[in-house]
């Protein structure tokens, strides 16, 4: 039910355009999840996860897997109120012509929050995060 509840909150945010662009003002979201390690953790245990999901693991199969958990360190990093800067492509031209569902989107959501509830990371915290990530929403999906 938790994860349902916040992949609604996700969505609704989302549609609404109620989410914040770009990087968060202070480093409480960062601090949050752990810093730069705690971020690390999260990603070590985000990628295995996504490349075992049956839901999306097809979309990935191509992908440079140590590349990824870089860039998405960094975007973590960055998003949270971090020191990092984001050094990948835009969501938009990394994702054209992949077909991205919104299902697939949704799983992808859920394996993130199911990686930082196994590191630890209040959901309020997971919640910010989130909050911050899903206006790519628009620019990732396009099936």
């Amino acid at each position: 039910m938790k994860t349902v509840t916040r992949l609604f909150c996700i969505g609704t945010l989302a549609l609404a355009g109620g989410c914040v662009h770009g990087p968060a003002t202070d480093d409480s979201t960062y601090q949050g999840l752990g810093g730069q390690g705690g971020i690390k953790k999260i990603v070590d245990t985000f990628v295995p996860m996504i490349m075992a999901d049956a839901r999306i693991k097809e979309s990935f199969k191509d992908t440079d897997l140590k590349n990824l958990s870089m860039r998405l360190e960094e975007q973590f990093c960055a998003l949270s109120g971090g020191p990092c800067k984001y050094k990948g492509k835009d969501m938009k031209d990394i994702h054209d012509g992949l077909n991205i569902t919104n299902a697939q989107f949704n799983a992808l959501a859920e394996d993130l929050q199911a990686a930082m509830d196994k590191n630890g990371v209040a959901p309020a915290v997971q919640n910010k995060l989130v909050a911050r990530l899903a206006p790519m929403q628009k620019d990732i999906v396009t099936k």
